[in-house]
């Protein structure tokens, strides 16, 4: 890799580091009161389903503010809901292996999923990893882009009975399309924490939580020992002998600041489309 390229890829883990030190910092009350305004003001942020501006300490209580609204959720067995408010990048289905990041930009999914490093599930490695591309087309995918105005909490699509987290250090460059145009694999190279579980109907699905610049970090609310863009660059894999049960709708855990996530799970016929907005709760796609 190009040195400068390699110090540019570090300088933005440093740079998110400290910009999450920067929104976690509770400034005096004035000062903190004209931090908030002015980012409600500059994304055109809809407080209406969450506490008054003056109630956040910091940019950061800001950043990952909850919900004091209950959102209607897609209770049907069959629905896939959105897991956030988010923007629909880009979904579809996956072919010979790959999936778009943007439209005219692929990746491989094991590379992103991380497959070949999972000493379990065998066989679900050669399916999604090896050269049965029959099988990847049961799997299609959904890329929901969080820009900084978004809700920051991210749910279950679906029932799910989570059997593993791998958590791959990568960089974190930005997730919005000028980035996705540039970076090719962008996906791969960003820090990211995959969910790997059971879905209602016994297949195996994957939700990805992909970093960027400024995430401060990404939290799991079911596995409080996982932490991201640490100093600590190790992969780590968290193993569950006992799945972790995890209903639709349910919080998984949230990013501190927007970010990106990407779904996989096998029978679904997709009833969003790129560049479509949507709101965490409402159907997205259907078992089948």
């Amino acid at each position: 890799m190009n040195p400068t390229k390699k110090q540019n890829m570090a300088w933005s883990n440093k740079f998110s580091r400290v910009f999450g030190k920067f929104a976690s910092h509770h400034f005096s009350k004035p000062i903190q009161s004209l931090i908030n305004r002015l980012y409600v003001k500059i994304f055109k942020i809809d407080l209406s389903e969450f506490d008054p501006i003056s109630s956040y300490a910091s940019l950061n209580a800001l950043f990952t503010r909850a919900l004091k609204r209950e959102r209607e959720i897609a209770m049907d067995d069959q629905a896939f809901i959105s897991p956030s408010d988010s923007l629909i990048s880009e979904c579809g289905v996956v072919e010979e292996g790959l999936a778009l990041q943007i439209k005219g930009m692929d990746y491989p999914i094991d590379e992103l999923l991380g497959l070949s490093k999972s000493s379990k599930n065998t066989n679900e490695s050669n399916i999604l990893g090896g050269e049965k591309y029959s099988e990847y087309k049961k799997y299609s995918y959904i890329n929901f882009y969080l820009s900084p105005s978004d809700y920051h909490h991210y749910h279950a699509p679906c029932d799910m009975k989570i059997t593993e987290v791998r958590y791959f250090s990568g960089v974190l460059l930005p997730v919005n399309f000028a980035s996705l145009r540039k970076n090719s694999h962008l996906f791969i190279k960003n820090e990211r924490v995959v969910i790997e579980a059971i879905d209602p109907f016994g297949s195996y699905m994957y939700f990805v939580a992909v970093g960027a610049l400024n995430v401060g970090q990404m939290v799991l609310l079911f596995e409080p020992a996982f932490q991201s863009n640490s100093m600590d660059k190790s992969d780590r894999i968290y193993r569950y002998d006992n799945p972790i049960t995890i209903k639709k709708g349910e919080e998984i855990g949230f990013f501190k600041m927007g970010s990106t996530v990407v779904t996989f799970a096998q029978n679904l016929v997709i009833g969003t489309k790129r560049g479509a907005k949507v709101r965490f709760g409402e159907e997205v796609a259907r078992f089948i």
